[in-house]
């Protein structure tokens, strides 16, 4: 054997020829090899040349050697001066046999640039400008849907150019492992940003990484019984791998371009110097892209509101722990509570999602005014007569239990840790007025609560009447339990309907104007309940929420119609079941959705009081409220954690503060 197949021989399977051209892009060069200068040579590597693990030949003996082969190269590839190019040499395979250990996809990968160099090249520049799209995007994103539009989307994120600032004065190693963690700390912002988005867009609030976590799992709930079980597991698992793949493809985008920043480090130098100096400028010029700044900082803006929000959150509750302590009724003694409604039967009936938009919304009002002046109308020629105003609720498009808790606490319960905070204090709910009293039995019908619901205690209701201990046969109505008519049909035989030796003190929750508002039960006669079955056709024949949902015009109309069907469903059974000495409290607990009520909406909702007896609304006569069920647009307006001492003042209770 002479000396050049001694040499080709001892290359082994070790070695395989590597086009020139395809280092240009080669993923994970370090700026440190010598790939570039080769590439650009229009040279190949000679054989024998070690490699790093992302293609770069590095700073070692073995590497130098390669470059000092690589500049003695004939147009052929091979030493000009190998004996084992002539004639009698032995053939060199196209692709060499893959080296020990190496993966199998890898060997295939490797072997495929080698065949495709042009291919390779073009490959990888698209998957280099891809990413540099994934990265600007979720950089420039909006904190809300509405703010969603192409030009967004061309902007210059000032966290880019710091970024690439910071890696360009970094090592190999430590540039590697800071783009991997910025990658992942940028998917995390993102899928906040989504849940901002999402709050935004149902909640009318932004997403609170300390409290609104257990809301997922209630979200996750609602789609079950919207959509049904099946398709909801495919959309949470189709939003997990999404995150999933969020994470990995930020994580390995910033790495690959911080690669593409070492190779190019002079001119990514200077093209970070003018980015930054545009930057600065469209800044503080204010410089606009179709009326968005073009200078954007998003990322930046969402990780501090994240960080101010949890730190703002940890405070308030410390904060809103020695607020509840304070009750300017907590010391009254029970027989100076609501002395002025002693012997009446009074019920609280909270109305889902029955809000100002409802009444004044140009597409739901129509309807919706029409029945509170129809049934207005007919409760007064039963000789009923009614005020209403307005009450801004604390909480928005859901989270129905803030909107209840703060009416009857008279604490502004705004956020879960209030929630939770309030239900452990001894705080006098206005529910449990009556029951201190000791002149009243309470009671509680609660369609809405399929689980344990320890509330109960809080709020002072002897009994409570859950979704399975009224004795409903029929089908569910998307997120409802059961029709409102229903509920109120048994809440008029198992308690309303009943002797009692004392008064009684009700709270109702109305839930069939819950959303999706598809389908919508209709009234049927009174009469022909039974156990429910009668809606099963109803049901069947009305909207399927997946159509509701995706159709915002026809979500707004059938919401309309759920109102009308909860507020129909409550006076008709107060026309019919009502006494001389009944007297209902009905308001709505929140507005709905942003995509119903509109992304300005307000957080008003009315509120009603009904009586036969004249004296119960003489004693709120002050209040500036209109007459009928339909609050007037300049009907006074108070925050609703106000409504529990104005209305335990209205009616003889004398305050007697209690400090903690």
């Amino acid at each position: 054997m002479d000396g050049g197949a001694a040499a080709k021989a001892g290359a082994g399977p070790e070695v395989r020829e590597v086009p020139a051209g395809d280092a240009e892009e080669g993923a994970g060069a370090g700026p440190e090899s010598g790939a570039d200068s080769a590439s650009e040579a229009g040279t190949s590597r000679a054989p024998g040349a070690r490699t790093d693990p992302e293609g770069a030949s590095g700073g070692s003996p073995d590497a130098e050697a390669a470059r000092s082969s690589a500049a003695e190269t004939g147009p052929g590839g091979a030493p000009e001066s190998d004996p084992g190019t002539g004639p009698d040499a032995a053939p060199i395979p196209e692709t060499a046999p893959d080296a020990p250990g190496t993966p199998r996809r890898f060997a295939r990968l490797t072997r495929w640039r080698a065949e495709h160099p042009q291919g390779a090249r073009v490959l990888s520049r698209t998957v280099t400008v891809l990413a540099a799209v994934l990265v600007v995007c979720t950089l420039v994103m909006p904190a809300t849907i509405v703010g969603l539009g192409p030009a967004t989307f061309f902007r210059l994120p000032g966290e880019a150019v710091v970024g690439a600032a910071v890696l360009l004065a970094l090592p190999r190693k430590p540039r590697i492992a800071l783009a991997a963690a910025g990658g992942v700390a940028l998917a995390a912002l993102t899928v906040l940003n989504w849940l901002d988005m999402g709050f935004r867009q149902y909640l009318g609030r932004t997403f609170n990484l300390v409290l609104d976590w257990s809301l997922l799992g209630d979200a996750q709930s609602y789609l079950e019984d919207s959509l049904g079980r099946t398709a909801t597991l495919a959309a949470t698992a189709g939003l997990l791998v999404l995150v999933l793949l969020l994470f990995a493809s930020l994580a390995y985008a910033v790495v690959r371009l911080s690669d593409v920043l070492a190779r190019h480090s002079a001119t990514a130098t200077r093209g970070t110097l003018i980015a930054g100096v545009v930057w600065i400028t469209c800044s503080s010029f204010g410089v606009q892209l179709a009326g968005v700044p073009l200078a954007a900082d998003s990322a930046a803006v969402t990780l501090q509101s994240q960080t101010e929000r949890v730190s703002n959150t940890l405070k308030d509750e410390a904060a809103f722990r020695k607020v509840a302590k304070v009750d300017a009724f907590g010391a009254t003694p029970p027989d100076q509570l609501v002395p002025d409604l002693r012997g009446k039967d009074v019920i609280f009936t909270f109305i889902e999602s029955y809000g100002r938009s409802a009444i004044e919304d140009p597409i739901m009002s129509p309807g919706v005014d029409k029945t509170l002046a129809v049934r207005t109308e007919a409760l007064e020629k039963a000789g009923y007569h009614a005020k209403s105003g307005w009450l801004t609720s604390a909480t928005y498009g859901g989270s129905s239990w803030l909107g209840h808790s703060t009416t009857l606490s008279g604490l502004w319960v705004s956020n879960q840790q209030r929630y939770r905070t309030v239900m452990a204090s001894d705080h006098l709910s206005l529910t449990k007025v009556f029951r201190k009293s000791g002149a009243w039995d309470t009671v509680g019908v609660m369609p809405g609560i399929q689980k344990s619901w320890p509330e109960q205690s809080f709020f002072g209701l002897e009994k409570v009447y859950n979704a399975f201990e009224l004795g409903y046969k029929g089908p569910k109505f998307s997120w409802s339990t059961m029709p409102d008519q229903y509920a109120l049909e048994q809440f008029q035989r198992r308690v309303h309907g009943k002797k009692h030796d004392k008064p009684l003190m009700s709270e109702v929750i109305l839930t069939s104007s819950h959303q999706p508002w598809g389908p919508i039960p209709k009234m049927v006669g009174w009469d022909q309940l039974g156990d429910g079955s009668v809606f099963k056709g109803i049901e069947a024949a009305g909207n399927d929420p997946a159509d509701v949902i995706a159709d915002t015009t026809k979500s707004r109309q059938e919401y309309g119609k759920s109102i009308q069907y909860s507020v129909t469903a409550l006076t008709e059974w107060l026309e019919r079941y009502g006494t001389k000495d009944t007297v209902l409290v009905f308001l709505g607990d929140h507005q709905p959705i942003a995509r119903v009520s509109g992304n300005h909406a307000s957080r008003d909702v009315p509120i009603s009081i009904v009586a036969k007896d004249p004296k119960v609304l003489d004693r709120i006569g002050d209040w500036g409220w209109t007459d009928g069920l339909r609050p007037a647009h300049d009907a006074p307006v108070w925050r609703m954690n106000l409504f529990r001492d104005r209305f335990l003042t209205a009616y003889g209770s004398t305050p007697h503060p209690k400090k903690g």
